[in-house]
């Protein structure tokens, strides 16, 4: 082989720098009814902590509002007050404030596992159990000690502090006691059952001194009158269900279960009585009883009671954390389809309003409008037509019932459905009446649905996509290059076609024949969601945030800043806005001239980090693209070597602002194999392999 260097090397160079942008998302105020796993008091104050976060009321939980800045974690399973320190507990550790939730910073030094369950507070010390091991803070939270002398099973569900006892429940269904500050831990499960034990609360014997302690396991509650030497259990009220929350207040006795809703108990445990009324959602995760008012957190929101449980009314305006898993725009109205019914925003996300009068609040999967009306698809309860009287809305049930629809699409006069259990649906009448149009679509159910001109496409949860020429007559499978059977966005421009994957984005020019994978800066490869305004292209990505192509996919940026919540499920335009749709943290809103420029291009944030993303397309002939990352001011490289390590050309070689940039590489007269590009910038470094193929 001759190894001589023997070309003319022809290299056509495309940069773009534009000044950092600092605007950032906003959060909206809704839509609220996520999840709430924990709550604690600090004097007046109220907090909430959820699957979007913290959140403080100071009125008793009429109102709610984010207080989140510097908790870098989500969701918060656990929250404990001492003195004037608040602690959260999260899936990244745990996080202190001092300043009523204002402001947290990570108090973890020393806690090996981040994953914390639980908070309790003995005296001056914090206990936090955690997947792996209970751990002890004696210095507020600047330090942690691993405390499991005799703890046989580490992955901790509850923790209790009665007296001088603590106590810890484990998800193996054991219980383990010290009476010493968790310096060494004793079993005490004498009598359970061995099932997983979620919750222990303590109540003072009824005119009999000492303490009645409770746990809250699968299918029945167990009490125990000497520390946990021994159970019993109560009245099996809870075959079905387990019991995942417990909260003492008097004589009063609540268990809050996994899909049953709440239960009271005025005799320790021996009866009990469902308690239910005004309680939507009924996946109980917590309760706290405050005065004369008990709190339930549950997976669609939080809910008060002020009669014992009597009744139960939502109490959780401005608490944006739920699911948001479709977004709508009809005039000036925003509408969220979220994991607790429809909600309603008619200033752009300023005050949010729920639109269930005639259906349950359940989760809603998907939205679509045929004017004048709005058509909610949902989970299991199939497609609800949303109509306006007035000043107020009603949602009413379609022909199509006790289904689960993940998609609808509008196509001229008809509504399209993409359902789990009869594929894909078709109404001619405005969802008065559905059928199914099935024929040559197999398989998986359909997660996206899309038209193009009189053409119909499906994408499927592990099928691939389909198309159909024929209104849905027959369809016939269309993948070829595509390399992932799981399809959960499908958008179009122009002439362009594009999916969402878990293999990233794909483009299609050709209706769908071929395939190319459109990668490059997309550093979360999982899409969700796919939405075009103008020439401009959004990709929802999970765990990744939401990134911006202003040339049909070939090249990506992250515009994400701010946006606290990484998962984007769902995102719309409305006026001069985009909104997206997060899981577990609302609705969230930009300016799009932000993000964009009259001409069309992408007005680049500042990066968080140094990368080099692989080139597009790759192998390439004979042009290919990288785009680059500084996160600041520095002298940058990127240079092409052979496969021998001779340097082939420079393509960067100079001082940068902070930014995000694109080279172009045009090698025409450089022979076929196998190439490499090198980024040096400070000390960071990174090489990424190419293929050119002629």
């Amino acid at each position: 082989m001759n190894h001589r260097l023997l070309f003319l090397l022809s290299v056509h160079l495309l940069w773009m720098n534009v000044s950092p942008v600092r605007a950032q998302w906003v959060q909206t105020s809704g839509s609220s009814g996520g999840k709430v796993f924990s709550f604690v008091v600090s004097g007046s104050n109220l907090y909430a902590g959820t699957s979007g976060g913290i959140f403080l009321s100071t009125d008793g939980g009429k109102s709610w509002k984010a207080v989140n800045s510097g908790l870098k974690d989500f969701p918060v399973p656990s929250l404990a007050v001492s003195g004037s320190s608040l602690y959260a507990g999260t899936e990244g550790g745990v996080f202190l404030s001092t300043d009523g939730g204002t402001n947290w910073t990570a108090a973890s030094s020393g806690l090996t596992n981040p994953s914390v369950n639980a908070l309790a507070v003995s005296g001056g010390d914090l206990i936090a159990g955690t997947d792996n091991g209970i751990f002890l803070s004696t210095d507020g939270g600047t330090s942690w000690a691993l405390i499991d002398s005799g703890v046989t099973n580490p992955n901790i569900r509850a923790l209790a502090v009665s007296g001088t006892y603590l106590f810890a429940a484990t998800e193996n269904g054991d219980i383990f006691r010290s009476t010493n500050m968790g310096v060494s831990w004793t079993t005490v499960d004498s009598g359970l059952p061995g099932n997983a034990v979620n919750a222990l609360a303590a109540s003072p014997a009824n005119g009999a001194g000492g303490t009645i302690l409770f746990a809250g396991t699968f299918g029945a509650v167990y009490y125990s009158t000497n520390n946990g030497g021994s159970w019993t259990p109560v009245n099996y009220a809870f075959t079905e269900t387990a019991v995942n929350a417990l909260a003492v207040s008097g004589t009063n006795l609540f268990a809050g279960t996994e899909i049953s809703g709440i239960f009271l108990s005025t005799d320790n445990g021996a009866h009990w009585t469902p308690v239910n009324s005004g309680l939507t959602n009924s996946s109980v995760n917590v309760l706290m009883v405050s005065g004369n008012n008990v709190f339930a957190g549950t997976d669609g929101g939080s809910f008060l009671s002020t009669n014992t449980g009597k009744s139960w009314t939502a109490a959780d305006s401005g608490m944006a954390n739920g699911a948001v898993y479709a977004l709508a725009v009809s005039g000036t109205n925003l509408f969220a389809g979220t994991n607790s019914g429809v909600y309603l925003s008619t200033d752009s996300g300023a005050r949010w309003m729920t639109v269930d009068s005639g259906s349950t609040r359940n989760s809603v999967y998907a939205l679509a409008t045929l004017s004048p009306d709005l058509f909610a698809g949902t989970n299991g309860a199939g497609v609800y037509r949303c109509t306006r009287s007035g000043k107020s809305w009603t949602m009413t049930k379609t022909g199509l019932v006790n289904a689960t629809v993940y998609t609808i699409l509008v196509y001229g006069t008809n509504l399209l459905a993409g359902t789990y259990e009869d594929g894909v649906m078709l109404s001619t009448n405005s969802g008065a009446t559905w059928r199914g149009i099935n024929s040559g679509f197999h398989g998986p159910f359909p997660f996206s649905l899309a038209s193009m001109g009189t053409n119909l496409f499906a994408g499927t949860y592990n099928g691939g996509i389909f198309i159909s020429t024929n209104t849905g007559a027959t369809w016939t499978p269309v993948d070829s290059g595509l390399t992932s059977s799981f399809v959960y966005a499908l958008a179009v421009s122009g002439t362009n076609l594009f999916a969402g994957t878990d293999a990233g984005a794909f483009r299609s020019t050709n209706n769908g024949v071929l395939w190319e994978q459109i990668n490059s800066g997309l550093t979360r490869t999982t899409v969700n969601a796919l939405a075009v305004s103008g020439t401009d292209l959004f990709a929802g990505t999970n765990e990744g945030g939401i990134f911006l192509s202003t040339d049909n996919g070939t090249s990506w940026a992250a515009v994400d800043s701010g946006l606290s919540n990484a998962s984007v499920l769902s995102i719309a335009f409305s006026g001069s806005n985009i909104f997206v749709g997060t899981e577990g943290c609302g609705v969230w809103k930009r300016s799009l001239a932000q993000m964009t420029t009259a001409g069309g291009n992408a007005r680049r944030e500042v990066p968080q980090a140094f990368t080099l993303g692989q080139n597009f397309p790759n192998p390439f002939n004979p042009t290919t693209t990288f785009s680059f990352s500084l996160p600041i001011r520095s002298h940058a490289t990127l240079k092409i070597f052979d496969a021998l390590g001779r340097d082939v050309h420079t393509l960067v070689n100079e001082q940068l602002p902070a930014g995000n940039y694109t080279r172009q590489w045009k090698a025409e007269n450089v022979p076929s194999g196998v190439y490499f590009c090198r980024m040096q910038a400070g000390s960071f470094t990174a090489t990424k392999k190419l293929v050119l193929l002629k």
